[in-house]
C-alpha cells in the first residue's frame, strides 16, 4: 500500500514560511509535497532537506516533494 504524501500549499508565503510549514509537517508525515512560489523556495527546502537527511525533488513548477529515506 502506497502513502500519499502530506500536501501544502505555500502560494503567497515568503521563505521561511513554507520551509517552516515542511519541518512542522515532517514531525508526522513520511512524505511531504508542497508548492511554493517564492523565489528561494527551492534552496530553502533543499537546504532543509539536505540538513535532515531527507529526500528532495522538484516535481514541477513551484512544486516539491520531501520525504524520509528511510
Amino acid at each position: 500500500m502506497t502513502h500519499e504524501p502530506h500536501r501544502i500549499d505555500a502560494r503567497g508565503m515568503k521563505c521561511p514560511w513554507p520551509a517552516l510549514r515542511v519541518a512542522r509537517a515532517m514531525r508526522s508525515h513520511a512524505a511531504v509535497a508542497i508548492v511554493a512560489d517564492d523565489p528561494v523556495a527551492e534552496r530553502e527546502l533543499r537546504a532543509l532537506a539536505d540538513q535532515h537527511g531527507w529526500t528532495f525533488a522538484v516535481r514541477g513548477e513551484a512544486t516539491y516533494l520531501l520525504g524520509r529515506s528511510d
